[in-house]
C-alpha cells in the first residue's frame, strides 16, 4: 500500500517539475530600459517572482497602453502583491516594461 502512495507522490511531484520546466522554456523575457534601470534599485523582485505573478494573475489590459497586459498577484512566500507591466512581443517572448510591489 505505502508504494502505490508513494508512486502516487512521485508522479505528481515529476508532473509539477515537468510542468514548471515547460513554462520555463516557452517563457523569455525582454527587459525595457526602464525595468533594466529599475532592477538595481528593487532587487527583491526576481525573475521567477515575475514568472508566478505572470501566471497566476488574469490578463489585464492597461488602461493608458491598449498593447499593454499588467499582472497582479499575491507572492505566496511573503505575502506581498507584486504589480508587473508587460507586453507579449512574439508567440513565447515577454517583454518587462516594469514591476513593483503595491504594498
Amino acid at each position: 500500500m505505502t508504494k502505490i502512495v508513494l508512486g502516487v507522490y512521485l508522479a505528481k511531484l515529476n508532473r509539477k517539475i515537468f510542468i514548471r520546466m515547460l513554462h520555463r522554456f516557452f517563457m523569455k523575457f525582454e527587459y525595457s530600459l526602464h525595468w533594466k534601470r529599475k532592477r538595481e534599485i528593487r532587487k527583491e523582485i526576481t525573475d521567477d517572482l515575475i514568472e508566478y505573478a505572470i501566471q497566476h494573475s488574469n490578463v489585464l489590459r492597461d488602461k493608458n497602453w491598449p498593447d499593454t497586459l499588467n499582472a497582479i498577484c499575491r507572492v505566496p512566500p511573503m505575502g506581498r502583491i507584486l504589480k508587473v507591466v508587460y507586453k507579449r512581443v512574439g508567440k513565447g517572448t515577454i517583454k518587462i516594461i516594469t514591476a513593483f510591489w503595491l504594498d
